[in-house]
C-alpha cells in the first residue's frame, strides 16, 4: 500500500477526532488495500485510547466515548472485517464471562476479545460495560462459565477489577472459574494485586491464554 504511514496516521486520526465518515472509508479502503483486519482494529483502538485520554483530560465528555465506540462497531460491520470474525467450527471450547469492569465506558477490546472468542469456538456472554462486581457475581452463579474476562482501559480499572474478583472469592465461586483481565495498562503486578490467573495487553494473545486454560492447545 502507497504511503502506509500516512494512512495508519489518518486512520488513528480520524478516530480520534470522531470522523465517523472518514473512518469508514480509509478502513474500508485500507482493506481492499490488503490490510490485516486486526491490524486496522489495533489502529481503530489507538485513536479510541486518544479518545479517552481526551476524556480523561476533560476535553471530550462521555456522548464521545459513546461516538468512539459505534464508530468502531461500524467498522466491525465491513464485510472483509465479518469475514475474519466467522466461527470457524460448530465445536464449543468452554463459555466466557465477558464485561468492562465498573467505572469505564469503553467497549473496543472486549467487542474484539468477544469476536475473536466466538470465532474460535467460544461461547461468549457480554455483560456489557460499567459492570458492578455484584453482576459479575451473579453471572457467575447463573452462567457457571469457564472463565471470566475482565476488561478496562483507565488505570482505575485496576481496583474495581480487584473488588470483582474478592466478590467471587467471598461467594465461593472463584475456584470454580478462570480470570482473565485485558488492558493496555495491565502488568504482571497488576494482576498478581487483583488476583487473577492471567492478563493480556492483545485480544488474539487473549483467545491463546483461554484456549491454553482450557487445555485446548
Amino acid at each position: 500500500m502507497k504511503n502506509l504511514i500516512s494512512v495508519e496516521e489518518s486512520i488513528i486520526k480520524a478516530v480520534e477526532e470522531l470522523n465517523e465518515t472518514k473512518v469508514i472509508r480509509l478502513a474500508s479502503k485500507a482493506l481492499n488495500a490488503g490490510m490485516d483486519p486486526l491490524f486496522l482494529l489495533d489502529l481503530i483502538k489507538e485513536g479510541v485510547k486518544r479518545v479517552g485520554k481526551l476524556y480523561e483530560d476533560q476535553k471530550y465528555f462521555i456522548a464521545d466515548l459513546i461516538m468512539a465506540g459505534l464508530i468502531f462497531k461500524e467498522v466491525l460491520e465491513l464485510e472483509k472485517m465479518k469475514l475474519k470474525f466467522q466461527r470457524k467450527s460448530n465445536e464449543i471450547l468452554g463459555r466466557v464471562i465477558v464485561g468492562t469492569v465498573k467505572g469505564d465506558l469503553h467497549d473496543i477490546g472486549k467487542e474484539i476479545f468477544e469476536g475473536l472468542m466466538k470465532a474460535n469456538g467460544f461461547e461468549a456472554i457480554d455483560l456489557g460495560v460499567d459492570v458492578s462486581k455484584e453482576v459479575f457475581t451473579k453471572s457467575v452463579i447463573k452462567y457457571k462459565p469457564d472463565i471470566v474476562a475482565l476488561s478496562g482501559v483507565l488505570t482505575s480499572t485496576i481496583d474495581s477489577m480487584k473488588e470483582i474478583v474478592d466478590a467471587l472469592v467471598e461467594a465461593g465461586v472463584r475456584n470454580d472459574v478462570k480470570i482473565i483481565l485485558g488492558g493496555s495498562h495491565l502488568t504482571k503486578e497488576a494482576c498478581d494485586y487483583i488476583g487473577a490467573d492471567f492478563y493480556t495487553n492483545d485480544a488474539s494473545e487473549g483467545v491463546r491464554l483461554c484456549k491454553q486454560m482450557l487445555g485446548k492447545i
